[in-house]
């Protein structure tokens, strides 16, 4: 084989596994887009599905850590002075959590519907006391509740201020942790039910939420769309919320925060919608994380989430009234909240104005102790790490008709935040990563394939190479060598044909080579 076919020869198979390497991309990616298509139709909130259990009982520990903030100068604040708070926490509880009277709603399994039932143990391990003896002092928020619920009727607040008087219910209480959370009979209340059939006496900040749930979700299986797993259709029975001022503001999108579609995209919004917001809330992806050897994309609520109107125009829904909207990073829940001044924000004013901040001695807000996020998983949806945290606060200012808030300047001041957080276990991680190395190995099966050719091609061309330089280096030892050469060395290249040859000492290389000789005259 000359140099040139050899040349053309292994062109000829470069180019053949090139087209080969070509058609392995196309198949790799039809395969890919079969995976995709496959997980699609497994990830559906459908009985018999893989994720359908997992979501009706949630098998990873979550766990809700509650953090207070002790009023130290009570008395220096009510006349004027900048208040001081210490926090103090965690009191963690174990949250139980799954849906209960789950249900199909149509035939065609489009849509499943769930009560989402929570209860609370307490762990003392995980917490800095006991709830049951620790006190709190803080804002009286019972107090503060019918104070504004009545500031628009001169006779209403004179009444009250003279009830509030003979109780000796204050603007601020010294209470248990276990009472606060749980709930605890208020004399204030307790005056006033029986004459207004919808005031309740027991008061607390998670009163009736231990065992209980939310209402009726009507959520999307995302078999008709993979882009709609989860997501909430109903809330109560309504797809839209009658708390706020606009129609995007009272819009129900996104899922409840237990399930996100499989094959998230960085550039998305996810979005969540939270009963305890009265609102949905959207995330945007941070960077990317790892969780238990499963990577995952970190999606957190970026500081427009919360931002006032004039940084945000389209949260101008979110004011109760015109005069009633607040700074970037509180959101006021009064609405939703039976008229009380409630109002929420990130802990310690976390990617609020800083004016609330500087407000309240003792507050520190900080990313790693403050943000909420979520850690999923790209290819499945699934929840790997999460951490849920709101601060609870109520809005301080002048009460016409109640003189002791008459050296008030107003204030948002913080009462209680809490910490939700889960961390995947390590069955589901496990199930996670099996289910990931499926996808990977059938995605890149033609890929595989095409690189063994690809190794076994290198390895003919360098033994064609080889095979070749052998062959040119037989040809060199064998016609470099002068004939005529004089040498000692036998001369392996030249035989007599018979012994008389061999005898005649003139033969060989003497031959044609005999003396002249002169004929004399």
């Amino acid at each position: 084989m000359t140099r040139r076919s050899c040349a053309v020869y292994v062109a000829g198979i470069v180019c053949a596994h090139l087209l080969v390497v070509g058609i392995g991309l196309f198949v790799s990616q039809v395969f890919r887009t079969l995976m995709h298509n496959r997980l699609k139709k497994e990830i559906v909130l459908v009985e018999g599905s893989r994720v359908f259990d997992s979501w009706k009982s949630p098998p990873p520990p979550v766990y809700m850590e509650f953090f207070f903030f002790n009023v130290t100068n009570v008395k220096e604040f009510l006349e004027g002075t900048k208040p001081e708070v210490e926090q103090v926490g965690p009191y963690t509880y174990r949250e139980y959590r799954y849906k209960d009277n789950v249900s199909m709603v149509d035939g065609g399994n489009k849509m499943v519907s769930a009560y989402n039932v929570k209860s609370f143990v307490f762990l003392r391990d995980k917490s800095v006391g006991d709830p049951a003896v620790d006190s709190i002092t803080t804002v009286n928020i019972p107090a503060w509740a019918v104070m504004n619920k009545v500031k628009g009727s001169f006779f209403k607040a004179s009444m009250v201020s003279i009830w509030m008087n003979s109780l000796k219910s204050g603007l601020f209480t010294t209470r248990t942790v276990d009472e606060l959370l749980w709930g605890y009979e208020d004399p204030l209340l307790a005056r006033i039910a029986p004459s207004n059939p919808e005031v309740e006496k027991v008061f607390g900040l998670m009163y009736k939420k231990n065992g209980s749930n939310d209402g009726e979700f009507i959520y999307h299986t995302g078999i008709e769309n993979y882009l709609d797993y989860g997501r909430v259709d109903t809330w109560k029975g309504s797809s839209r919320l009658n708390f706020w001022t606009s129609n995007q503001s009272n819009s129900i999108n996104g899922s409840d925060g237990s399930a996100f579609h499989p094959l998230l995209d960085k550039n998305e919004r996810i979005y969540i919608f939270t009963p305890d917001l009265c609102r949905s809330i959207y995330m945007e992806f941070e960077k990317d994380v790892e969780v238990k050897g499963i990577p995952a994309y970190r999606f957190t609520p970026p500081r427009s989430v919360l931002a006032s109107k004039e940084e945000n125009p389209a949260n101008e829904g979110f004011c109760v009234s015109p005069g009633e909207c607040l700074g970037t990073g509180l959101l006021k829940v009064s609405p939703c909240r039976k008229g009380a001044p409630v109002v929420a924000s990130f802990p310690h004013f976390y990617l609020a104005d800083d004016k609330y901040v500087a407000a309240i001695g003792g507050l520190s807000p900080q990313r790693t102790h403050h943000q909420t996020f979520l850690d999923l998983n790209p290819t499945t949806g699934v929840i790997v790490r999460a951490n849920k945290r709101a601060q609870i606060n109520i809005l301080l200012s002048r009460v016409p008709g109640f003189p002791t808030t008459r050296g008030l300047n107003e204030t948002v001041f913080p009462v209680m935040f809490l910490n939700e957080s889960v961390v995947i276990d390590d069955a589901s991680a496990a199930r996670v990563h099996k289910l990931l190395r499926i996808v990977t190995l059938v995605s890149n099966f033609p890929l595989i394939i095409v690189g063994l050719g690809g190794i076994m091609l290198a390895v003919f061309i360098i033994l064609l190479i080889r095979a070749r330089k052998q062959k040119n280096e037989v040809k060199r030892i064998v016609f470099t060598k002068p004939l005529y050469a004089a040498s000692n060395d036998e001369d392996t290249s030249y035989s007599p044909v018979n012994d008389k040859e061999k005898d005649d000492e003139k033969n060989g290389t003497y031959i044609g080579m005999t003396p002249r000789v002169d004929q004399q005259d």
